[in-house]
């Protein structure tokens, strides 16, 4: 289970995120979605201890992050799968080296282990034997699969994908949402899914956060979020300019 309270951030003058409360139990899967600047990436760094608020408390699994060493931080992310948004590959290495490394880090796996853990992760996006291709070699679609590939492979309580569709054509977007919905349907993973694409929201997401002007502006379901009557909510899910 995730518990933020009472969460701000700011950098210098700017206010990012003013009195944020949520709670994220397990099973759950998570959009936050908000325009661009509202605090979305921001708010997942402080999930994954990378940036520390000003203010308030962050708990994962009823322990607080926000004071956390190194060494303990290390170890609640051992339990978490991060998709980043532009798959963020070592360039210098191959796929299987890529998803190896963390769980040559984190985990006490043997090496057949491990090459067992990246061959099923690869199998389960669909990229299988492609072990010994180098980031270069692979398409945008390519890299994100690649990139949720390394982030399963360590078996995760938890998974945060950070803009999972974004620079994808709408083929690939529906192959990236249909694999996070794979995953989640297991019930035994927690998502959290920062994204400002609305069809990704809806395809596997049970509940959505929208944040605006660093506040939770909507808590809900992506069917409620519809049908709400809030011109700034409106905007955001049609992409209407003109209605505010």
């Amino acid at each position: 289970m995730i518990e933020v309270k009472n969460l701000f951030k700011s950098y210098g003058d700017k206010g990012v995120l003013s009195d944020i409360n949520f709670s994220v139990v397990q099973g759950q899967s998570v959009a936050i979605v908000g325009k661009s600047g509202a605090g979305k990436s921001v708010l997942l760094k402080c999930l994954i201890g990378l940036v520390k608020p000003d203010e308030g408390t962050i708990y994962i699994d009823n322990k607080l992050i926000n004071t956390m060493s190194f060494r303990q931080l290390q170890k609640i992310r051992s339990n978490i799968g991060m998709v980043f948004q532009f798959g963020a590959l070592f360039d210098s290495m191959t796929v299987g080296e890529n998803i190896s490394l963390a769980l040559h880090k984190l985990t006490k796996l043997s090496d057949d282990e491990i090459k067992e853990r990246v061959f099923n992760s690869l199998k389960d996006v669909d990229m299988a034997d492609t072990e010994d291709l180098m980031p270069s070699e692979l398409s945008g679609g390519m890299k994100k699969r690649v990139g949720i590939a390394r982030a399963i492979a360590a078996k995760p309580t938890y998974l945060f994908y950070d803009e999972p569709t974004t620079g994808l054509d709408p083929v690939m977007t529906d192959s990236i949402n249909r694999l996070i919905l794979k995953f989640q349907s297991t019930g035994k993973v927690t998502s959290v899914i920062i994204t400002h694409e609305m069809r990704t929201v809806y395809d596997v997401a049970n509940r959505v956060l929208l944040l605006h002007d660093g506040k939770i502006w909507f808590d809900g379901s992506p069917e409620e979020i519809k049908n709400v009557d809030d011109l700034v909510i409106q905007q955001f899910i049609t992409g209407n300019s003109t209605l505010v």
